[in-house]
């Protein structure tokens, strides 16, 4: 296990609802980190990405497709991008060089989920 690995479980998995999380290098465009078993697939990769950088109004009005689940936009901007559907959420939240993602199942709580993430 890499030490993104193990921040990703110690930062997030621990909080209980955080339910999977991944690190997306944005340079590279793949993901370089993921909790055990979470796959990110590169057309979601592509498509986070796009979202920060082209996407950001289009996601907010239409909301987002990630792993086939459709997630509405709960709010988005340069930084960060809350989105969610009756199964849980995502978030999603950007740095200079990478994308951090994380996602919740319903029962969790979302401002957990947030706050983990952004203070990551």
């Amino acid at each position: 296990m890499n030490q993104l690995q193990i921040l990703l479980n110690e930062g997030l998995i621990r909080t209980k609802h955080v339910e999977n999380a991944a690190v997306i290098n944005i340079n590279e465009r793949e993901v370089c980190a993921s909790t055990s078993g979470f796959y990110v697939p590169p057309e979601n990769v592509i498509n986070l990405i796009y979202t920060f950088y082209k996407n950001l109004l289009q996601v907010r009005r239409e909301g987002l497709y990630f792993k086939q689940k459709h997630y509405r936009c709960v709010r988005a901007d340069e930084h960060s991008v809350y989105l969610q559907n009756v199964y849980g959420g995502l978030i999603a939240v950007k740095t200079k060089a990478f994308i951090l993602i994380a996602t919740y199942r319903a029962g969790m709580y979302p401002s957990v989920c947030v706050e983990a993430v952004e203070k990551l």
